[in-house]
């Protein structure tokens, strides 16, 4: 059910089968609490993070290139809304209030969140989003994470190195090698704040461009947010006589990347971030507390390749050492059972929330689609069964403005379709 609330302001023009994630307790450290799934192909660990009490939030966002930022840059990520979208979006929340991101990607809500002082949930069906946004609640040591690069990258223990054409034209041997010995030691414990700040870095430089100066990152020419499919990146490379992959030090790579993003982090506030199907489970917050703000960007409608585009970093993450193109976990990509699949996930997130909880969404579609985002994301409230009160409808801009989703995943010439952020409130 959908009320339309007498304020509301128009702008600009006119379920899956997916087994949910059972998460279990595995153990404990300190005053943080990591959790795994029963079920987890990738090994990736959700992360809570327990403080006393939540620190003095900022006012004002910092320049883009402030220090204070770079945690969020740890790991380029274009399934992404600016970060000045959510950290707007909470600047009426109060001391203390829980902040829900039902699709969390790489943790944009969650760093704003903790920019803010707020504690936060977030929650992606994707494991490499989880990976990334699990490191925007840490506070690392420096040395602790290049310290764990360092014992990992001094092992004789090396297994499981994969072979064929791709990885022969992506790495060079000697950095294969070390980035494999990286991934074991992370699949057989990522539990710490240095654990999980340097798998989520690890991620971040698996592949990229190449540039002038000491390599960034450890691939051959490859993008630096999504991974080439095999058969298209040996083309390019064989086209463009890129035949020998850099020689890439992995512990300078690292330590380099390291000192860069780790320069300065924000306090830390409680959170916790989880591997799972928004549809189905827990979204609440530890013990009886509900969240009173939800902040979030559904997957837009027409993109199924988020999972395909991360390919080479769910491999780090356990994964195989191929393509996955499965869609599990996933919405819908028809309107009608996107529309009624998204509903789902609004009714679980208004069982996690106090009453007048404020929801805030962008949402949009990829150019091709003939559907208007204003229309599916409002039939997906009203297919919710809970009373959402709409307050406003706004133009989002265009997909083509920025790093945008539709703009990044399609990547096609075709004119962006609009996006369009609408403001909900709970009234159940």
């Amino acid at each position: 059910m959908i009320h339309t609330s007498q304020q509301v302001a128009v702008q600009g023009a006119p379920p899956s089968s997916s087994k949910a994630l059972s998460l279990v307790p595995a153990g404990t450290q300190g005053t943080r609490q990591i959790f795994t799934s029963e079920r987890s192909l990738t090994g990736v660990r959700v992360h809570r993070r327990r403080t006393r009490r939540s620190p003095e939030g900022i006012a004002e966002l910092p320049p883009p290139t402030a220090k204070l930022l770079r945690l969020h840059t740890i790991c380029p990520y274009y399934t992404m809304f600016p970060l000045k979208f959510p950290f707007e979006a909470l600047k009426d929340a109060d001391d203390g209030d829980w902040v829900l991101d039902p699709f969390c990607g790489r943790g944009t809500t969650t760093f704003a969140a903790r920019l803010r002082g707020l504690p936060s949930v977030g929650i992606d069906s994707n494991p490499v989003a989880a990976a990334v946004a699990a490191a925007k609640l840490v506070a690392p040591r420096l040395r602790d994470v290049i310290a764990i690069a360092e014992d990992a990258l001094a092992s004789d223990e090396c297994d499981d190195v994969p072979t064929g054409r791709f990885w022969d034209l992506c790495y060079h041997p000697e950095t294969l090698v070390g980035t494999c010995k990286l991934r074991r030691r992370l699949l057989s414990r990522c539990k710490s704040d240095a654990e999980i700040a340097l798998r989520a870095l690890i991620l971040g430089i698996l592949h990229g461009p190449r540039q002038k100066g000491p390599p960034t990152y450890l691939s051959s020419q490859m993008p630096r947010t999504y991974s080439s499919k095999p058969a298209s990146a040996i083309r390019y490379w064989e086209r463009h006589h890129i035949l020998q992959p850099p020689r890439v030090d992995v512990l300078d790579a690292v330590t380099r990347r390291a000192h860069f993003t780790l320069a300065e982090v924000p306090p830390a506030t409680p959170g916790l971030v989880s591997f799972g199907d928004s549809r189905r489970v827990n979204l609440s917050p530890p013990g009886e507390t509900r969240c009173a703000w939800i902040v979030t960007s559904p997957p837009y409608f027409g993109m199924r390749t988020y999972r395909p585009d991360q390919w080479l970093r769910n491999w780090f993450l356990g994964g195989p050492p191929h393509v996955d193109y499965s869609q599990e976990g996933q919405l819908a990509h028809h309107a009608d059972g996107f529309a009624e699949q998204l509903g789902r996930v609004w009714s679980n997130v208004a069982s996690a929330c106090v009453a007048n909880a404020r929801l805030v969404v962008r949402f949009g579609c990829i150019p091709s689609s003939p559907v208007k985002p204003q229309e599916l994301i409002i039939r997906s409230l009203e297919s919710s069964g809970r009373s959402w009160r709409l307050v406003s409808v706004r133009d989002g801009g265009s997909a083509g403005n920025g790093k945008r989703q539709s703009d990044q995943f399609g990547r096609t010439t075709q004119a962006a379709k609009q996006e369009v952020d609408i403001v909900a409130v709970l009234e159940d």
